[in-house]
């Protein structure tokens, strides 16, 4: 039976998913797995055990100690590489090699050509072959040139070249760090990362990769730290910044194209005891899940905020910290409204996706273009519905405030820990009672919470009850979730993150606390009493309830 007829069998995908990727085919040869695999509609795993039981090829679940240091050096690391093949061990008088495409019978004729000896395949994911490929084999410079102009991975959009006696300079130009880079990169990528750290110490060069909100160390060659000063100077030169200044802090960005898709990044360069420290933002549009339910919010709290958003005027806030996805939950509300009839302005710093149907501007601070003069000036283009990236100062707040009270519905962010200390946080920055009171609409406050891997997840009956928090109100034998933690999650445990919403809706009540400056405790009492507000840590604890997360992910992004 042809793969996608046979995944289909299994009820590993759709037949409408099957439709896709056949219309998804960048070529009339390309494989049907490929493509699903591809667009993630199913999992390379999952493939590969059907290809096992169809070419009686065993399947194997490669780990570092499985593999024979011995053979390395036997398979030509050029043809590793070009074929992302693993040698594994010696298998009488030939060896045993890992490939995660069983129908390139080429790359195992010219190994075996190559070796003059059998050749015995078996499957392995490429990602597993790909990360012990690196672990073993490093980043060679001229072995990566040959693999990234064959695979066509990474292409850097505008790339530049600087003439400079600088030795650092002239080595961070050659091909061997340039590949070095585009491989961090990549990785990077592949991994699903949001950030990527470049750390100096006295003794170390370290790579950090931020998944799921926590950073993990990079699996990079120990010689890396030799190139220290290279790396940092070709992400400078990418991202068009001063490489002779090494003491002051600059911020840049460069684009590159991966996987035929087009990603911004972000850069940031501060001086250190030990050198620069170095930290790229990836903004992957296409990862990005702009719809209010992929994100996690649902029930009554997803009909009330739709309900908001729909209003003609006022303020609606998003609150949290760096990196609690307030922006992408923003964007999520403007994709939901947006429409033919309606006149949609942003201001943001910088501008992290570009929406189909919204007119949007960055702040140029150096001009003189901030988020209350350009705020200013859109009041001016007759427009119905305003996103300011970010509320930082009193004048921001009252020229935004302003336009709500003039007709117009605006969207913002600040800096709060919850939805109520909102308020308090406008009273502090200047702006007066009346103002807030008759502006504000609702606050939502949000945090990011891992999600445990649905591959390796089990149910358990915690040993030790009373660990738990006493809020948690635990029941004597109640099954709770966690992940056992398998390749598919790195071991952690978890995959992915989805937000945990607070949605505080003003009254009558709460304006009139607002207008006689009631403290944010006082307000809280009264929200979650008469106004049906529902805490982060709750809807925390009742999505452990429901399988999704943990209690200890659910405390370390929430205050008791």
């Amino acid at each position: 039976m042809p793969i996608g007829e046979e995944l289909v069998a299994r009820g590993l995908i759709t037949p409408e998913q099957l439709a896709e990727a056949m219309a998804l085919r960048t070529s009339p040869t390309e494989r049907i797995d490929q493509v699903l695999i591809r667009n993630e509609f199913v999992r390379e795993r999952d493939v590969l055990e059907i290809f096992s039981e169809q070419l009686r090829i065993p399947l194997a679940d490669l780990k570092e100690g499985d593999i024979d240091r011995d053979v390395l050096k036997v398979v030509p690391s050029r043809l590793v590489h070009r074929y992302t093949l693993m040698p594994v061990c010696r298998n009488g008088k030939g060896l045993r090699i890992a490939t995660s495409d069983p129908y390139n019978m080429y790359a195992l004729d010219e190994v075996r050509t190559c070796i003059n000896a059998p050749v015995e395949p078996v499957l392995a994911p490429k990602s597993e072959i790909q990360k012990l490929i690196r672990q073993f084999y490093g980043v060679g410079g001229e072995v990566l040139q040959e693999l990234v102009d064959e695979s066509d991975e990474l292409q850097i959009l505008d790339d530049k070249r600087v003439e400079s006696e600088d030795i650092d300079i002239q080595l961070a130009q050659e091909a061997s760090v340039i590949k070095r880079v585009n491989e961090i990169l990549i990785e990077a990528i592949n991994q699903r990362a949001s950030d990527i750290h470049f750390e100096p110490f006295e003794a170390d060069f370290q790579v950090r990769y931020r998944i799921d909100g926590v950073l993990q160390v990079a699996n990079v060659p120990p010689e890396i730290r030799r190139f220290q000063n290279a790396i940092i100077s070709r992400i400078k030169i990418l991202s068009n910044l001063n490489i002779a200044e090494k003491r002051l802090p600059q911020d840049g960005g460069f684009k590159i194209k991966a996987h035929a898709r087009e990603i911004d990044l972000r850069v940031s360069v501060i001086p250190m005891a030990f050198g620069e420290g170095v930290v790229l933002r990836i903004l992957d549009r296409t990862s990005v899940r702009l719809e209010l339910p992929s994100l996690g919010m649902e029930g009554q709290t997803l009909e009330t905020f739709l309900e908001l958003i729909e209003r003609p005027h006022g303020i609606i806030l998003v609150t949290g910290p760096t990196g609690s996805g307030k922006t992408t939950t923003l964007y999520a509300a403007l994709r939901t409204i947006v429409s033919p009839e309606l006149k949609i302005l942003t201001i943001e710093d910088p501008i992290e996706y570009y929406l189909e149907g919204i007119n949007q501007t960055s702040v140029i601070p150096k001009i003189g273009l901030t988020f209350a003069r350009a705020l200013r000036s859109f009041l001016r283009h007759d427009p119905d519905v305003v996103l300011v990236g970010e509320i930082r100062d009193k004048e921001t707040a009252e020229v935004a405030i302003n336009a709500s009270l003039t007709g117009h519905l605006v969207f913002s962010t600040l800096h709060t820990n919850d939805a109520v200390t909102a308020t308090t946080r406008l009273l502090d920055m200047g702006v007066e009672p009346f103002l807030v009171s008759s502006s504000l609409e609702a606050v939502l406050a949000q945090r990011l919470v891992r999600t445990i891997c649905k591959h390796c997840k089990e149910k358990y009956i915690p040993d030790n009850p009373a660990a738990l928090p006493a809020d948690f109100e635990y029941q004597k034998g109640e099954p709770l979730w966690r992940g056992k933690g398998c390749k598919d999650c790195r071991n952690t445990g978890f995959s992915g993150r989805r937000a945990l919403y607070e949605l505080l809706v003003m009254n009558d009540e709460l304006r009139e606390m607002v207008l006689n400056r009631a403290s944010a405790s006082r307000l809280l009492e009264v929200a979650r009493k008469k106004g049906g507000l529902v805490l982060m840590r709750d809807e925390g604890w009742r999505l452990c309830r429901a399988g999704l997360t943990t209690p200890a992910e659910v405390l370390r992004v929430t205050k008791a």
